[in-house]
């Protein structure tokens, strides 16, 4: 040959890949290389200039470079095609260890071939194409890494069972892939049935090959958390997880894992001190900081935002999580451009659900509910947790579409009974109706039993107290909460009750106390003006009732009794 194929094997596997590139070049237009007399080394040149592609990310190239392989292969008598495919370290050590007897055999794997080509269009985003290949590879030829890329590409397809069978063999051949347990999880598996997936078969010794499950139980508790969160079960999950960190502190995933549950349930503070913990210990991480990014726009803690993105920029500018990030910071400044980072995030991955949350809060400022409903309606169709609900319910609201708005309310109470969250989330709706405000103050007031600091429900009893006349019964509530809580939502609510019971020194110590601690908060500033015009005598912003709003819906108040 002219250029040997070990050559061009030795400069793949040290990532010298433009040079096989160029090399892959000589190597498929030798004239020593007769198509007809050879096709199994045309074949075998072939699938390495279709590896140099691949790794220079021109994946066109290498799916038709690997098709032609595959050509040159069949011409060759059927022999290897049902055996373990191999990998390109292993190829290339059979070429160098091969005699001269075995020169008119092909070693490349039709299996393999296919697999490279399937993962191609993967990275192009072609799940259909990528599924379709995959499925030319008989099962029983399919590796731990066949297993894992066909269970996400049924996933991404919604073919659920599949998925569901592609990753328990995943966990049958290794209990450690972590993301295969993640994935059963949230497609709703129990944690008895993924742990009994793994190996229990004795081996020569006698024992077990995973003995050490029994005597460390971190795996299976790993198992419970997540089965924990994606049923919804938040108090569950955190708890085991809290249980994990004790063995394993520091360890970066379970603290991401846990900021994360914090941020969906509206424990932010706690939820940002996991997300310093974990930038503390690895300022490279970008996983989940999209999620952190919320939260500092969340406090308006400006400088800490620009900070994080611009370190996630120097980081991986690509990442969907990054470009989240940047949508989160241009939000308020350039809508447009926001909405474009967030829309941009969802093309290089479709199942980023952060990317869908941030496109459904973008279209509400934006006044678009009804893109945002279809927003939250992807994240949720991905992964339902309360902030696609809590979307879904404000979108809905926002189109006056009250019976949309309680069911989705009642769907995320159902999915969550112990939340108070939820509870609140159906009194919401309830309270945008004239007729609804008893049941809304019931639900208020049972969120608040089941979750007496949640600061959320106090302001919004507070604010019925203050619409039916009983501003005392607001002061003395909100009041309660000023102890534990330096919050400027908090301050704003009792400035606005202090205003409509005419205590205007009061209600103007009580905005600039919110404006202390967040200087952007706008209710804060609107507050200040607002002030000045009711000191003139001026009403500024009187109700107005929706009545073909109200919802007779009997069933669901037999519904909503028996969950209360």
């Amino acid at each position: 040959m002219d250029v040997p194929k070990d050559q061009l094997s030795t400069l793949l596997d040290h990532g010298l890949y433009s040079s096989a590139q160029m090399l892959g070049c000589f190597a498929v237009s030798s004239t020593s290389i007769n198509s007809e007399n050879s096709p199994h080394l045309k074949a075998e040149s072939l699938v390495l200039f279709g590896d140099s592609l691949s790794r220079e990310k021109e994946y066109r190239r290498a799916i038709q470079i690997y098709k032609q392989a595959l050509q040159y292969h069949k011409i060759l008598p059927k022999q290897n095609s049902t055996t373990t495919p191999i990998t390109r370290s292993a190829f290339s050590l059979s070429n160098r260890s091969s005699s001269p007897n075995s020169c008119n055999t092909s070693a490349i794997n039709e299996n393999e071939v296919k697999f490279k080509i399937a993962t191609c269009h993967g990275s192009l985003g072609e799940n259909r194409a990528a599924l379709a290949e995959m499925e030319g590879i008989p099962s029983k030829s399919r590796n731990l890494e066949m297993n894992l890329m066909m269970a996400k590409l049924y996933r991404n397809s919604r073919h659920t069972r599949a998925a569901i069978g592609c990753f328990k063999e995943c966990l049958r051949n290794c209990p450690y892939i972590i993301e295969a347990i993640i994935a059963l999880a949230e497609l709703g598996v129990s944690a008895k049935d993924i742990m009994s997936l793994f190996p229990q078969t004795p081996n020569r010794s006698g024992r077990p090959p995973f003995d050490h499950f029994d005597c460390s139980r971190w795996l299976p508790r790993y198992v419970e958390a997540q089965c924990c969160i994606a049923s919804n079960d938040y108090k569950g999950g955190l708890e085991l997880f809290s249980e994990l960190l004790q063995r394993f502190p520091n360890n970066i995933h379970i603290l991401l894992e846990m900021a994360k549950v914090k941020a969906v349930i509206g424990k932010n503070d706690e939820a940002i001190q996991d997300f310093e913990t974990v930038r503390s210990l690895d300022p490279y991480v970008i996983t989940y900081m999209d999620e952190y990014a919320m939260l500092l726009r969340l406090k308006s803690d400006t400088s800490k935002l620009n900070k994080l993105v611009n370190d996630l920029l120097s980081i991986d500018p690509t990442k969907p999580e990054v470009l989240v990030a940047l949508a989160v910071l241009w939000d308020k400044k350039d809508e447009r451009g926001a909405l474009s980072y967030a829309e941009k995030s969802i093309r290089i991955d479709e199942r980023h659900v952060a990317g869908y949350i941030m496109k459904g809060n973008i279209f509400l400022s934006m006044n678009r509910p009804e893109s945002a409903v279809v927003a939250f309606r992807g994240a949720q169709e991905l992964r339902p947790d309360l902030r696609t609900y809590q979307g879904l319910v404000r979108s809905y609201l926002a189109l006056s579409k009250i019976k949309e708005a309680l069911y989705s309310a009642r769907e995320a109470m159902k999915a969550m009974p112990q939340s108070a969250k939820a509870l609140k989330l159906v009194g919401d709706v309830h309270a945008s109706n004239t007729s609804g405000r008893e049941k809304a103050k019931k639900f208020y007031e049972s969120a608040l039993r089941l979750e007496p600091g949640f600061l959320g429900a106090a302001l919004a009893l507070a604010e019925l107290h203050v619409i039916e006349g009983r501003n005392g019964d607001a002061v003395s509530l909100l009041q309660r909460y000023l102890k534990d809580w330096a919050d400027d939502s908090l301050h704003v609510k009792l400035a606005q009750v202090f205003a409509a019971t005419n205590m205007l020194q009061d209600a103007l110590s009580h905005y600039h106390a919110a404006l202390r601690i967040n200087p952007q908060n706008e209710a804060a500033r609107k507050g200040l003006e607002r002030l000045e015009k009711l000191m003139k005598g001026v009403d500024p912003d009187a109700p107005e009732e929706d009545e073909d709003n109200e919802v007779d819906d009997g069933d669901g108040d037999q519904e909503e009794a028996e969950l209360l």
